[in-house]
């Protein structure tokens, strides 16, 4: 696979935690360029302390620039990680040096044009941090609105040249990457803005030409950021209950595919900072409890730190859950108490948010999206971006998927969790969503873990005894055709997978690729699974396993991969239902290496070392 950069712009007013939440995107990288706007002032010593201690927290991966020439620095480094903090200091500085406060009218045009040339051009991931007009102090004076009418100018501008652009209001991060763009209005008269500002579309470096307009002139439309407005889907909105999550769509229906060249071929996993967690294992003996008194709590906030890098970890604020929906031609067979049509009308149930995932998301906070890989109808545009056909072949007697649709779908997942990751996902969740899925997940773990067909069975949505012959019978077929295919895991997927499968398997490789711990769900996660650490050897490190499920199956993968459930409810839903239910274990556990007290905070004494116990008394 090809890959680039990513072009991020994150607005935020004052203190709202974006310029946090723009060196956590670039958390990955080893050195960041710090292009800071705002140079230090000798005068104010209050302001020099601030900037110092920032400084200091950024650490040695940071180099600082400060600067306000911002395109010749975009130009000049434009394969490494940059952070721009902030455009609106850059605006003020550029304002000052063209004495533009006073000026009877201000052509901001050419410079602007400049700066979105040199972001569209930029190769490395690129991170600019703004004000949002409205959402700063500024004070209503003419060069108040002034600034206020260049920076909204200046943000559209930005906007249309980045990939994505997220809002951050008290420390939430809102995606406005698939909003609709709106056209400004005419400039009214008097008006100093620079309605000429060039917009670059994403993907280009030229600019649009601009042009100049002058006060009591009828401004042209800027040209919007060629960003397509989602479709509705057919059902109007409706009001949801309290405590239940609608759905996010996967993104516009024509947003440009993932190149599926090489898409199984992932490079080294690096496994979480063992440093780290030895460093979470000391602070767990320093909190005012006795040693291992939270039994797995600890090894979960130890795994955390160590997935970040970090010790005490980050507060997980975005998780993060996407359904990968798809139909399997085995369902035609018997082996599902449920039609097939079930698979397209849950999808519908789970984009108005009246899913058991939904009501589980909204209890720790987590964002759901649902995609379309292979469901056998017409889905609305917003969920069908990665559609890689409609259903899968008859994994009995036929081929699931051809090797270039599995490789589609793989690449589908890597993309979908780049997506999330770039736009600040902490927390990575997959769940499934499909009538007979369950049938070649059982086939996959089967073959893998070279087991029978009767041992890897199950009753999936509640079939009776003949279903379950039926069901064996399949997975019996299945297994035969997937032999062969056994230490080949792009044509197993192709032979007795499916798009869903393939696009989890690429999901939860790239989740590891990119450092992000991800909680799996039940077996056809797990399936899914198994067929990512083929892939990615070393991924299972960046995994939890959420739950044991009902399905036999789901105990053979568990250890196969080595991994020990965090709960055991019986549960057997899918959808990521079983994550869903871990996850607040998982955030309890940060929540007690952040927030719990030490012996010394605290003033509790520790139970002494056995060196430090007193001798026993003279008879």
């Amino acid at each position: 696979m090809t890959t680039r950069g990513h072009r991020t712009l994150i607005l935020g007013g004052v203190r709202s935690g974006k310029s946090d939440h723009g060196e956590d995107l670039l958390r990955a990288h080893a050195s960041v360029r710090y292009l800071a706007t705002g140079p230090t002032l000798t005068t104010d010593t209050e302001w020099t302390a601030r900037v110092e201690r920032h400084r200091a927290r950024r650490g040695d991966r940071y180099t600082t620039v400060e600067t306000t020439a911002l395109a010749d620095e975009l130009r000049a480094h434009r394969d490494t990680a940059t952070l721009v903090d902030d455009l609106g200091n850059w605006l003020a500085a550029r304002l000052d040096a063209t004495d533009a406060w006073s000026a009877e009218t201000v052509d901001r045009a050419g410079e602007n044009a400049e700066l979105c040339s040199a972001i569209g051009g930029f190769d490395g991931d690129l991170v600019l941090i703004s004000p949002e007009v409205g959402l700063a102090p500024v004070p209503p004076t003419p060069a108040g609105r002034l600034f206020q009418d260049q920076l909204g100018v200046l943000n559209a501008a930005v906007a249309a040249v980045c990939d994505r652009v997220l809002l951050v209001v008290a420390g939430r991060v809102i995606d406005l990457s698939d909003a609709a763009v709106v056209t400004p209005r005419p400039s009214t008269t008097g008006d100093r803005m620079a309605t000429g500002s060039s917009v670059t579309p994403t993907g280009s470096t030229e600019p649009v030409a601009a042009q100049t307009v002058s006060p009591g002139s009828a401004a042209p439309s800027v040209p919007a950021a060629p960003i397509p407005v989602p479709v509705a889907t057919p059902s109007a909105p409706v009001d949801l209950p309290t405590g239940v999550v609608r759905v996010e769509a996967d993104g516009p229906g024509d947003r440009p595919r993932p190149d599926p060249t090489d898409a199984e071929v992932f490079g080294p996993i690096d496994p979480p900072d063992e440093a780290i967690a030895d460093e979470a294992r000391a602070r767990q003996l320093t909190l005012t409890k006795p040693a291992g008194s939270l039994g797995r709590l600890e090894e979960l906030g130890v795994w955390i730190s160590a997935c970040q890098g970090v010790c005490p970890p980050r507060p997980i604020t975005a998780p993060t859950v996407v359904v990968f929906a798809g139909d399997h031609g085995v369902a035609r067979s018997g082996v599902s108490a449920f039609p097939p049509e079930v698979t397209v009308q849950m999808v519908a149930n789970i984009a108005e948010g009246g899913a058991a995932v939904n009501v589980l998301a909204a209890r720790s906070g987590a964002r759901v999206r649902v995609v379309d890989m292979a469901v056998d109808a017409d889905t609305p545009p917003q969920f069908g971006t990665y559609k890689v056909r409609r259903g899968s072949g008859d994994l009995r007697v036929t081929d699931a998927l051809t090797v270039d649709e599995a490789r589609q779908a793989i690449a589908a997942g890597r993309a979908i969790a780049d997506d999330l990751i770039d736009a600040g996902a902490d927390l990575l969740i997959p769940g499934d969503l499909g009538i007979g899925n369950t049938t070649p997940s059982a086939v996959i773990v089967g073959t893998l873990a070279r087991r029978e067909p009767v041992e890897v069975v199950g009753r999936g949505t509640g079939i009776d005894d003949l279903g379950w012959m039926r069901k064996t019978a399949a997975i019996r077929d299945g297994m035969r055709r997937a032999r062969p295919h056994r230490n080949d895991p792009l044509r197993l997927l192709a032979a007795v997978g499916g798009a869903d499968l393939a696009a989890m398997a690429g999901y939860l490789a790239q989740a590891a690729v990119r450092k992000t711990p991800a909680i799996l769900d039940g077996v056809v996660v797990t399936a899914a699974a198994l067929i990512a650490a083929e892939l990615a050897p070393g991924a299972t490190r960046w995994w939890l396993a959420g739950h044991r499920s009902a399905e036999p199956a789901h105990s053979i993968a568990l250890e196969y991969l080595d991994l020990e459930p965090v709960v055991e409810f019986s549960m057997r839903l899918g959808e990521g239902t079983g994550a869903l239910a871990a996850l607040p274990a998982v955030m309890s556990a940060v929540d007690v290496l952040t927030s719990m007290s030490t012996f010394g905070e605290a003033g509790v004494s520790e139970k002494p070392a056995p060196d430090d116990e007193p001798a026993e008394a003279p008879a």
